[in-house]
């Protein structure tokens, strides 16, 4: 709240300016509702990427990953995974393109691939501003309950689709375990802090450079119409048009509303560009108005259901990157995508269908 108060305040300030020196209403509406709404809405979540890779970094440096891995062993070969498997996924809940990268580490090609098709399953930390969102705007008084559900949905879709895998395509048994268990120690707050300084530094970076131009082209598309005419009512945009041509395949899933499918578009740039996207195209000025904006656009339980599609979809561009460079194969990269989307649309349409008739 404190972060989202500071950027707001400097925002105003921005717009003000522009206002005093009569700068042309394009160019207001551009760096006002384009620009600094896009990157300011996902710079307010900076604070909880910090919690989040600090705890993160403690764990890694005492030694206790490595650990993690022999006692999880057992367990994953269940699922047909070796035990080596649960460090590239356990990285997963921080980022999908190093979590991917390391599955480098796996001596058996069986192995690697599985763990690069379930990897993205795991919540990545740039999907937590899309869950503050919508947590936030639909169940403040339930935040920790939906929180840990939407990350077990994750993990439960990623053992369902690891047996899946396992006796269909993948068929067979993970290679022997072997591994050198480091000494236990005491974090070092220097290694602690560089850690996540880096992880901080990365996150300004994105949304200063793909959120940012992310941010400009979706303002353009929502500002214009196809006769490149200015319009107050976004509904009449480009936009719009693109998003309701693809609204009807979310019916299912119960949001039908051509900004969150637009949403889900951009997501595939960043994760991040989801809650950018929706705060540029509702014209949110503050976190208040984008959850009164929300409510509009969801249900609570088609909120639900949106969280859901969101962990389980495609990964951004960067992870769909280093899955093709990792698998070395265009066909198989794509296949891998295709079959993550399938599994968000899938278990998405069951929980609504489910909860529509429960609820």
């Amino acid at each position: 709240d404190l972060m989202d108060s500071i950027i707001r305040e400097f925002s105003n300030m921005i717009i003000r300016l522009l206002e005093q020196y009569d700068v042309a209403f394009w160019l207001r509406s551009l760096v006002g509702d384009g620009i600094l709404a896009g990157v300011g809405s996902v710079l307010s979540f900076l604070p909880v990427i910090v919690i989040l890779f600090f705890f993160l970094s403690m764990l890694e440096d005492s030694g206790y990953m490595a650990r993690v891995a022999f006692v999880m062993d057992k367990a994953l070969r269940k699922i047909g995974l070796s035990g080596r498997s649960f460090v590239p996924m356990l990285i997963g809940f921080g980022c999908s393109v190093p979590a991917i990268m390391a599955t480098r580490t796996l001596s058996s090609d069986r192995d690697r691939k599985m763990t690069i098709i379930l990897t993205p399953f795991m919540s990545c930390s740039a999907k937590l501003p899309i869950y503050g969102m919508i947590i936030a705007a639909f169940f403040p008084h339930k935040a920790a309950i939906v929180m840990i559900s939407i990350y077990c949905i994750g993990i439960l879709v990623a053992i369902i689709s690891a047996l899946l895998l396992k006796n269909t395509i993948f068929i067979g048994e993970p290679v022997p375990f072997v591994l050198e268990l480091p000494a236990y120690r005491i974090p070092t707050l220097k290694n602690v802090y560089l850690n996540v300084l880096d992880k901080a530094k990365d996150f300004i970076h994105k949304a200063f450079t793909i959120i940012f131009m992310a941010s400009i082209v979706i303002w353009f598309l929502q500002s214009f119409s196809f006769t490149f005419d200015f319009v107050t009512d976004s509904s009449q945009s480009i936009l719009a048009a693109i998003g309701s041509f693809v609204s009807p395949i979310f019916a299912p899933l119960g949001f039908n509303d051509w900004r969150a499918s637009t949403a889900l578009m951009t997501g595939i740039t960043a994760k991040e560009s989801v809650v950018s996207t929706l705060t540029v195209l509702t014209q949110s000025s503050s976190t208040a108005a984008l959850n009164q904006a929300l409510i509009g656009i969801f249900t609570p339980l088609s909120s639900f259901t949106f969280l859901v599609f969101t962990v389980l979809y495609m990964p951004c561009v960067a992870a769909f990157a280093a899955t093709k460079r990792e698998l070395r194969s265009w066909p198989q990269a794509i296949l891998t995508v295709m079959f993550q989307t399938g599994m968000a649309y899938l278990v998405a349409f069951v929980i609504y269908q489910l909860g529509q008739l429960l609820l």
